[in-house]
């Protein structure tokens, strides 16, 4: 296990973090998930009070005794923002029961999405009054947030000095945040990259047409080797469900160094595959097709459609395109199919795109059941 700093709070993180979002199945299940991560080397275990029981569970797994002293193994739980301080000052206090703790190394502002969430942290008698509360008598150590926002509030958010680090959605098939790195890593804010393995394109059930592009790699080795080549970047977390599932990261994790030359070929051929098969029709992410007068997330919808084009991710692009209109802010937008052929968007495109004829196309192929987040 390789670790590096995390930012100013100078914790020094495993490149891997263990995600207790998943190991759920029972309390048994849980702690030998965590075991089996302490075992590994892996030092930082990620949670939150809205995570079913998994607070619960890490408090049992880390009262039984782990392989390593409490003081070398590090705790983030995540709270919601809320503008009522007493409210956070009952959850704080709450999460250290559940978790049998007497402090957190970092509480993470857990998907700080909205500008309203953004103003009630920035609110003198919110949410952060009692945070900051917390640091001072020493039940939290470091504070930083999550988000699943758009680039500009997260960059907002980095920019209120607020915050010590930020755990954040970017992979290789979604690089729009590439700004709010490049700004955490300026202001030294630990980088905590967010579900790489399962909102990074479901690449631990890759399909067979993308695995054999990424070949002699796995899809999720590739996406692994993609953020572990950037320095910036502190930590990725792993949602491991149960033991076997923390094997194939730790393949990943040997070396520090830039890309090989065999893994730059791979990625290569992946952007000309996915280039060929979409041909014109390809959207570049630019975002200038925004705002749509009908709410739709017009280049998530095609992000989709370009993935389940070009390299047939169309069972992620489905999961995914189900959470439109079903998971509230942490998954805003509308479907395709509430296009109205308005043609605002139109003159915006510089791909020239017809945009109303792909987001038609997009929910025939990706429409289905609606979704919703796993613990709404």
């Amino acid at each position: 296990m390789r670790y590096r700093r995390f930012g100013k709070t100078n914790l020094p993180l495993s490149v891997f973090s263990l995600g207790t979002m998943r190991y759920l199945a029972s309390e048994e299940t849980a702690c030998q998930t965590v075991q089996q991560a302490v075992s590994l080397g892996i030092n930082h275990i990620e949670t939150a009070s809205g995570y079913g029981c998994s607070e619960e569970y890490l408090g049992v797994a880390l009262s039984a005794g782990l392989a390593v002293d409490r003081s070398r193994l590090h705790v983030t739980t995540k709270i919601s923002p809320t503008p009522d301080a007493e409210a956070m000052e009952r959850s704080i206090d709450e999460s250290l029961k559940r978790l049998n703790l007497d402090y957190l190394d970092c509480l993470a502002i857990h998907g700080l999405n909205t500008w309203e969430h953004l103003a009630w942290v920035q609110a003198e008698t919110g949410c952060m009054a009692t945070v900051d509360k917390a640091v001072a008598d020493g039940r939290i150590r470091h504070v930083g947030f999550s988000t699943h926002g758009p680039l500009e509030l997260i960059l907002a958010a980095i920019n209120t000095d607020l915050f010590e680090f930020v755990n954040l959605h970017y992979y290789y098939f979604f690089q729009r945040n590439a700004p709010a790195i490049e700004l955490a890593s300026q202001k030294d804010l630990g980088i905590f990259i967010i579900s790489p393995a399962d909102k990074g394109g479901q690449l631990y059930t890759a399909p067979e047409t993308l695995t054999e592009i990424c070949r002699p790699f796995s899809p999720l080795e590739l996406n692994y080797r993609f953020l572990l080549s950037d320095t910036r970047i502190g930590t990725l977390s792993v949602g491991a469900a149960n033991p076997m599932e923390l094997e194939e990261p730790l393949r990943c994790c040997d070396r520090d160094f830039p890309l090989s030359a065999m893994e730059i070929t791979a990625f290569d051929r992946l952007e000309s595959v996915m280039a060929a098969s979409l041909g014109t029709n390809k959207c570049s992410q630019c975002y200038a097709c925004l705002p749509c007068p009908e709410n739709i997330n017009i280049p998530e919808v095609l992000r989709l459609r370009n993935l389940a084009v070009g390299c047939n991710m169309t069972d992620f692009g489905k999961y995914r395109y189900a959470m439109f209109e079903n998971a509230g802010h942490w998954f805003p937008g509308n479907k395709g199919n509430r296009c109205t052929d308005c043609g605002e968007c139109l003159p915006r495109c510089p791909e020239k795109l017809d945009i109303p004829a792909l987001l038609a196309d997009t929910h025939q192929h990706l429409g289905g059941k609606g979704g919703r987040r796993l613990w709404d």
